[in-house]
């Protein structure tokens, strides 16, 4: 009788597995918070300028804001807000490397 409660508990836990797992994914799409994306795309926005405006904008930014954009008109919040925030990463990054670049010295065979 155990071995039989086992089997039957082990075989519908089997099924509904699949379904939770490919399911899972689709909350992203009822669930965004679309007020924290505007802002994440607005900062992300504001830092590809100022990378720009020091020659620090790096190539896939634009890229990114384009994607993130397009992902949540889709509905797909959760990788739209990822494209965001890397797209921030990276125009932070570039502006970072030019500030950096602008104090090193360069050898007198370079200039």
């Amino acid at each position: 009788m155990k071995a039989k409660l086992i089997s039957t508990l082990f075989a519908g836990l089997l099924l509904v597995t699949p379904f939770v797992a490919v399911n899972a994914g689709d909350d992203d799409k009822h669930h965004g918070d679309d007020g924290a994306l505007k802002k994440a795309v607005a900062e992300a926005t504001a830092a590809k300028k100022k990378a720009a405006s020091v020659g620090g904008e790096w190539r896939d930014i634009g890229k990114f804001l384009k994607k993130a954009k397009k992902a949540a008109k889709k509905g797909k919040m959760k990788k739209a807000m990822k494209l965001a925030k890397k797209a921030k990463w990276q125009a932070e990054a570039g502006y970072k490397q030019v500030m950096a670049q602008k104090t090193v010295e360069l050898p007198s065979y370079l200039k």
